[in-house]
């Protein structure tokens, strides 16, 4: 059972990001310092990876 009412849920929902975290920001940050370089979002890719690393 949800404690939240419909209007309160959906409120919550939108505020959550879906680009750009902190965790996501400091992960891409030190593999590129790493020397690994990706693809931040990438659309041709099933789902929504955040990160995407191009096979050589």
């Amino acid at each position: 059972m949800d404690k939240l009412t419909k209007e309160q849920r959906r409120k919550n929902m939108q505020a959550n990001k879906s680009t750009g975290t902190k965790p996501e920001l400091l992960l891409a940050k030190t593999l590129f310092a790493r020397g690994h370089r990706y693809r931040k979002n990438n659309i041709t890719v099933f789902g929504k990876p955040d990160l995407t690393f191009k096979k050589n």
